[in-house]
C-alpha cells in the first residue's frame, strides 16, 4: 500500500505540469505534482502566450489577470533590429494583426514566465483533487499493468506513491525520458547560449523603440528580450565551445559590458539579475508515451526559443492527454483513447520543431550579416504572425471521423490561418449572442463534449438521449441564425462558418478540436452513439 494513492502523477511543476495538474482538476481527477526546484521560476526562460493558449487561460478565468502582467498588445507584437537599442540604424516593425483578428476572442501575448506561472500555480493550487508539491523530488518511478509506483522524497521525509498515469513535464533534460530509455530525432545542438538578466531604465533611452524582441548586430551579435519593458530584460548571446569559448568567461563584469555594448551606452548604471547557460536545440522524442507514462512539453519536443513554440506546444499536450486520460478512467473510453495522444501530438510537435529550425536560421543569417537590416526586419517581423501554425493544426487519429473533406491550404501555412470545422481541426471562433450577450462559441464549450446544431434540426434532442445512452457528458447547443426563435443562441454565420446546412451537426471534444460533422443529414440517436463509441475506441 503506498503512502498516497493518486489518478495522475505528474513530474515537473513548470507551465506543462502546472496545466496538467488544473486540466485533471477541471476533468474530476485526483493527481500529485512534484517539483524538485523551490519556487516556481525567476528566469523567464519563456515569454509568448500563443492565441491557442490565451483560449485556453480565457477558458480558465484568467485572461484579464495575465494581459494585466504582461506588455502592452502592440509591444508584443514589436520587433526591433539595429546594431544596438540606440543606434541610428535601429528599426522597429509591428507584426500585422488586422488579418488575424476575427480569428479568436483573444491573441497573442507576452507574459514573462516567471509571472505566468505563479498565476499558474496559485489556481492549480486551489483547485479540488489537487496536490502540488515544490522542493520535492521524484527518486524512483516505475510501472506494471494497472497503475505506476514512484518514490518521492522532500524534506518532510520520503513516501511512495501510486497512480494510475505518469505524466513527465520535466523538462528537455527529462530523467524519466532517459529512465524509458527513449531517445530523440533531430539536428545536433545549434549553440551553446547565455542568457543575462538585468535591471536597468532604458524606457528614457528607448521613445518610441519599445519593443518584444530586438535584434542586435553589436560587438557581439545578441537578442534582447523585453522582460516588462520597464526595468526588467535580458540579453542572450552564445559562446562556441571548439574555439576555446566557455560558460565561465561570462563573468559579471564582462556580462555588464555585454549589455552596455548592446543598449550602445558606455556607462549605463546596470545591476545583473541573474545568469543561466543553456543549450539551443530542435529535437523530438521518438515517441510520447511508453506504457502508462506519457512525455508532454519539453521531454517530448525542445523547440528553439525563436516564435516562442516551445511552451505553448507543451501546455497543448497537456490539454489533449488529460481529457482522455479521464474518460478512461471513468470508464467512459477504452485504452485506444490514450494512443491517440501520439498519434495527435507527435506530428504537431514535430512540425512545431521545425518551424522553430527555420526562424533560428533566419537569426543566424541576419548576425552574420547574410541578410540587410530591412530584409531582416521583414522576416522577423513576418514570423511573428504564426496563426497558421497555432490554430491551423489538425488531428488524424481514432479520436476523429473524417467527413471525406480536404483541410484548407493556404499559400502560407505558418502565417495564414483559415478557419474551418472540418473533423480533427480547433472548432472556429464565431462571435455568437446568448441571451443579448454577445460572446464566442469557445464560451460555450465545457470539459465535456458540445454539440453545435442549427435551431430545429432534431439532433439537440438526438444527442440528450445518446448521452443518456453512453453515459458521455454531450451538451447540445442550438444555434439560430437571427433572434427572435426559441434558442438562446443566435449568430448570422455561424452555419456557413461550420460548413452545415439546417440538417447539420458539429460534435467538438473536450479540447475543443472537431471530433465529427455532418454537413446534411436526418438527426439520429444511434448515429452519435456510433460517433461517441468510435470516438471514445468503446467496445459497442
Amino acid at each position: 500500500m503506498a503512502d498516497l494513492e493518486v489518478d495522475v502523477l505528474i513530474v515537473g511543476g513548470g507551465p506543462v505540469g502546472l496545466t496538467a495538474s488544473l486540466e485533471c482538476s477541471r476533468h474530476g481527477l485526483t493527481s500529485l505534482l512534484v517539483e524538485r526546484h523551490e519556487s516556481t521560476s525567476i528566469f523567464p526562460k519563456a515569454r509568448l502566450v500563443s492565441t491557442r493558449t490565451m483560449e485556453l487561460v480565457r477558458a480558465w478565468g484568467l485572461q484579464d489577470e495575465v494581459e494585466r502582467l504582461g506588455l502592452p498588445r502592440e509591444e508584443s507584437l514589436a520587433v526591433g533590429v539595429g546594431s544596438s537599442l540606440t543606434a541610428p540604424d535601429f528599426h522597429r516593425e509591428v507584426a500585422p494583426i488586422v488579418e488575424d483578428a476575427p480569428q479568436s476572442p483573444t491573441y497573442t501575448y507576452i507574459c514573462a514566465q516567471d509571472k505566468f506561472e505563479v498565476v499558474l500555480k496559485r489556481t492549480a493550487e486551489s483547485m479540488p483533487g489537487a496536490d502540488v508539491r515544490f522542493a520535492t523530488t521524484m527518486t524512483s518511478l516505475t510501472q506494471d499493468s494497472d497503475g505506476v509506483s514512484a518514490v518521492v522524497e522532500s524534506a518532510a521525509g520520503t513516501f511512495t506513491v501510486r497512480a494510475a498515469y505518469a505524466v513527465a513535464a520535466d523538462g528537455a533534460r527529462s530523467g524519466v525520458r532517459q529512465r524509458l530509455g527513449i531517445g530523440v530525432e533531430g539536428p545536433p545542438p545549434l549553440g551553446h547560449m547565455i542568457s543575462i538578466m538585468f535591471d536597468a531604465d532604458l524606457v528614457p533611452l528607448l521613445h518610441d523603440r519599445m519593443c518584444a524582441l530586438y535584434f542586435l548586430r553589436s560587438t557581439i551579435p545578441c537578442a534582447v528580450e523585453a522582460v516588462d519593458n520597464q526595468r526588467r530584460w535580458i540579453v542572450q548571446t552564445g559562446y562556441d565551445p571548439e574555439e576555446g569559448g566557455s560558460a565561465a568567461d561570462f563573468t559579471p563584469e564582462f556580462c555588464v559590458h555585454l549589455v552596455r555594448e548592446a543598449v550602445g551606452v558606455p556607462d549605463l548604471d546596470v545591476e545583473l539579475v541573474g545568469i543561466m547557460p543553456w543549450l539551443q536545440q530542435a529535437v523530438t522524442a521518438e515517441r510520447f508515451r511508453d506504457g502508462r507514462i506519457f512525455l508532454a512539453g519539453d521531454a517530448a519536443h525542445v523547440s528553439t526559443p525563436q516564435g516562442g513554440f516551445g511552451m505553448n506546444c507543451g501546455i497543448q499536450d497537456a490539454h489533449n492527454l488529460v481529457w482522455k486520460l479521464a474518460a478512461v478512467l471513468k470508464g467512459l473510453a477504452g485504452e485506444g483513447l490514450l494512443d491517440t495522444y501520439s498519434a495527435e501530438r507527435h506530428p504537431v510537435g514535430q512540425r512545431t520543431v521545425a518551424e522553430s529550425l527555420d526562424n533560428a536560421l533566419i537569426t543566424f543569417r541576419m548576425m552574420e550579416g547574410e541578410l540587410t537590416m530591412k530584409e531582416a526586419i521583414a522576416l522577423q517581423a513576418g514570423r511573428r504572425r504564426s496563426e497558421g501554425l497555432v490554430l491551423g493544426f489538425h488531428y488524424e487519429s481514432a479520436a476523429v471521423v473524417p467527413d471525406g473533406t480536404r483541410p484548407p491550404e493556404p499559400d502560407d501555412p505558418y502565417r495564414t490561418y483559415v478557419a474551418t470545422a472540418r473533423p480533427g481541426h480547433r472548432a472556429p471562433h464565431v462571435v455568437v449572442s446568448r441571451n443579448g450577450t454577445n460572446m464566442s462559441t469557445l464560451d460555450l464549450m465545457g470539459t465535456g463534449f458540445t454539440l453545435f446544431t442549427p435551431d430545429g434540426s432534431g439532433w439537440a434532442k438526438a444527442a440528450e438521449e445518446a448521452g443518456t445512452r453512453t453515459g458521455v457528458h454531450v451538451v447540445p447547443i442550438e444555434v439560430s441564425p437571427r433572434a427572435g426563435g426559441n434558442v438562446a443562441v443566435t449568430a448570422p454565420r455561424w452555419a456557413e462558418v461550420y460548413g452545415v446546412s439546417p440538417t447539420g451537426a458539429v460534435l467538438v471534444r473536450p479540447d475543443g478540436h472537431v471530433a465529427w460533422r455532418v454537413a446534411d443529414g436526418t438527426a439520429s440517436a444511434e448515429v452519435l452513439v456510433e460517433v461517441l463509441d468510435t470516438v471514445l475506441t468503446r467496445t459497442p
